[in-house]
């Protein structure tokens, strides 16, 4: 008998887990809210590593098809001071793959491949231990049950309540994204100031952050310390508006660093939460978690490429054990894996977050020269 599995979401961390189970022969039941892959931007670019991300893609047969579609140069790093000096320019030496970019859209068109998803089916409760085994119920009134469920939902999971009473906590530290398209040709002085990857400027318990993707497109995010209700007096859906507190909470930087704000088309409101850093629960047969919906942690790089290597290294799992007792004692033991591992990364991220946006921006610089090649 094949085991019936459901994983709950469509994004890096599901697909690797249903991509490593093809891979596999076995049959897996993806369950997307969305109605459909295009149905809303797919965000940004990623940074996949090579002992996380990119050995993910490797179990799944993908790496190749990863080599042809990322982006080496966009490892670039530039650092600016507020008044625009170039602090640090690190980029790639030739043939570094360590960290290539690639856009969420193309991941997620990598990752789907043959999968047959099931869209726009949200799920609203996850009950284990029924006697047909885990009972899931959808948004329009259905209902089905799985030997196993695996809650790949993100950081507000409906699945996590089956196994975990922690909900995310706000950081103190908000980021107003917004972008630019086709910055070379529109925006030439800006694309020369970003490079060929990501640009950063560090303030007072501040930051500027612009990231390329493919095709011209830039990411902007502003971040900042402040109350979660910061923006009471706000109308966030008023473009102008937002630009012009915005712009007004990086006065005095330098012109060109706040042209990245004056281009921006929209404005997205995305304050930053997390789980409690070492997050772990009671194992619940049939029931399991990955990525944000297991450790939320700050957005440095590391949650989707342990979400997808979390993936792939329970699918691995998933098809070694045989049906019943093996198969549970195999989410066990990835849990045991998974909590270790997630736990050491969320110390350091969020030591990264307090450096990164804190009072005083040298901190910020001192971060990037740790981590990067000398």
């Amino acid at each position: 008998m094949r085991h019936r599995i459901a994983v709950i979401g469509g994004g890096p961390a599901g697909l690797t887990f249903a991509r490593v189970l093809h891979r596999h022969d076995h049959s897996v039941t993806v369950l997307e809210r969305d109605p459909a892959p295009d149905a809303r931007p797919p965000g940004g670019t990623l940074d996949l590593h090579e002992g996380l991300g990119q050995l993910a893609l490797s179990k799944a047969g993908l790496l190749a098809e990863f080599q042809a579609l990322s982006r080496p140069e966009g490892q670039a790093m530039r650092i600016l001071d507020a008044d625009g000096t170039v602090l640090r320019d690190w980029q790639p030496r030739p043939g570094d793959r360590a960290n290539p970019e690639i856009d969420r859209g193309q991941l997620r068109d990598l990752l789907l491949g043959p999968l047959d998803v099931r869209w726009g089916r949200g799920v609203t409760e996850v009950v284990p231990g029924t006697q047909d085994g885990v009972l899931v119920h959808f948004a329009d009134g259905r209902q089905e049950t799985f030997d196993l469920v695996v809650g790949a939902d993100g950081a507000w999971s409906r699945v996590r309540p089956a196994v975990s009473s922690a909900t995310p906590h706000y950081t103190g530290v908000t980021m107003v994204e917004t972008s630019l398209d086709d910055v070379d040709t529109r925006h030439p002085d800006l694309a020369r100031l970003i490079g060929d990857g990501s640009m950063a400027v560090y303030g007072v318990n501040r930051a500027l952050v612009a990231q390329r993707n493919s095709g011209g497109h830039v990411k902007v995010g502003a971040q900042f310390r402040a109350p979660l209700d910061w923006h009471t007096d706000l109308d966030l859906g008023d473009v102008e508006a937002v630009r012009s507190s915005l712009l007004a909470l990086f006065d005095g930087w330098a012109a060109p660093v706040l042209d990245l704000l004056r281009h921006g088309t929209a404005f997205a409101h995305r304050p930053l939460y997390v789980l409690p850093v070492s997050h772990t629960w009671a194992h619940v047969p049939g029931v399991t978690l990955l990525g944000d919906a297991a450790h939320l942690m700050p957005p440095l790089g590391v949650g989707a490429n342990l979400a997808m290597l979390e993936g792939a290294e329970l699918a691995e799992s998933v098809a070694a054990a045989a049906p019943g007792p093996d198969l549970d004692e195999a989410v066990r033991a990835f849990e045991e894996q998974m909590w270790a591992r997630a736990g050491r990364w969320a110390k350091i991220t969020a030591a990264g977050l307090e450096r990164l946006v804190s009072p005083d921006p040298t901190e910020a610089l001192a971060v990037f020269d740790e981590v990067q090649p000398s």
